[in-house]
């Protein structure tokens, strides 16, 4: 029997419908919010993605402020760009578009962003929040795995859960959310340095595949009727595909995200529901 697929886009409609309701809301009170967008170089995928943010922010009733920087762009111009944007009473959320070109500081200039106008949750400070449980704007792809749960029924209380991939973007802020008080699963972080990846995923009950390599977790790594969530994007010569080898392990695993349309449109519309946080936080 194949696995339940778990489709990103219907949870993300759902999210979208209440972030418009929010907005909605405070333009009642005259406030509409505002997401800032950062765009430095010419790569395709980045301009991609921004423009899907910046039509979603328009779908929703956030205004949308973009901004562009050359290729050759300075680390003072891109840091000054920031700090300009967290004085500015109209924007309420940024977001810089990484990875940034060249040998510019991604760091740095995620550490400048003023942490109430963090959109991506990626701050030290926001990180940090996380780590206490107290956090309000939370990594929106770790926020979207969540919601992709909670809205298919998948109680993690309980559960071993594994997650391949140990970056700041979604492996190490999805453990906390996953081991977190009231959430209360079971977490294992495998990585590079990992003996024999395989038997530690098959060990899972949610078994979640984050680290950008195509094709990385097959049937032999899934435990029969796990629920497998794909966070990986990997542009081939035969199109987007994730971390999980799809057509293999949709055979075993209980429920399985695909790729695209998976854990992709979440990314994008927790992005939208922070921003809307971070607008009623401003308004008290």
């Amino acid at each position: 029997m194949s696995a339940r697929i778990l489709d990103g886009r219907e949870v993300a409609e759902a999210v979208r419908a209440e972030v418009a309701e929010r907005v909605a809301a405070l333009a009642k009170q005259g406030k509409v919010p505002g997401l800032a967008t950062v765009l430095v170089g010419d790569d395709p995928a980045s301009h991609v993605y921004v423009r899907s943010k910046r039509r979603l922010a328009e779908k929703v009733g956030i205004n949308s402020l973009h901004f562009e920087l050359d290729t050759d762009a300075t680390q003072d111009e891109v840091e000054s760009l920031v700090l300009r944007l967290n004085a500015d009473p109209a924007v309420d959320g940024i977001l810089v578009q990484l990875p940034l070109p060249g040998d510019l500081d991604d760091k740095r200039v995620t550490s400048l962003i003023d942490p109430n106008k963090d959109a991506d949750g990626l701050h030290p400070y926001n990180l940090g929040l996380l780590a206490l449980e107290r956090a309000v704007l939370v990594p929106c792809t770790p926020q979207g795995v969540m919601r992709i749960l909670s809205h298919y029924g998948i109680n993690p209380t309980g559960m071993r859960a594994v997650i391949v991939g140990r970056s700041f973007l979604v492996g190490r802020p999805l453990s906390m959310l996953l081991a977190a008080k009231g959430t209360d699963a079971t977490v294992t972080t495998a990585h590079s340095r990992t003996p024999d990846i395989a038997a530690v995923a098959r060990e899972a009950d949610i078994l979640v595949a984050a680290v950008g390599v195509p094709g990385l977790i097959g049937r032999d790594a899934v435990k029969p009727g796990a629920t497998v969530i794909d966070v990986g994007i990997n542009r081939t010569e035969q199109g987007l595909v994730g971390d999980v080898a799809f057509d293999e392990v949709r055979e075993v695993a209980g429920a399985i995200t695909p790729v695209p349309g998976g854990v992709g449109p979440m990314t994008v519309a927790m992005l939208m529901r922070n921003t809307v946080a971070a607008a009623e936080r401003s308004m008290g």
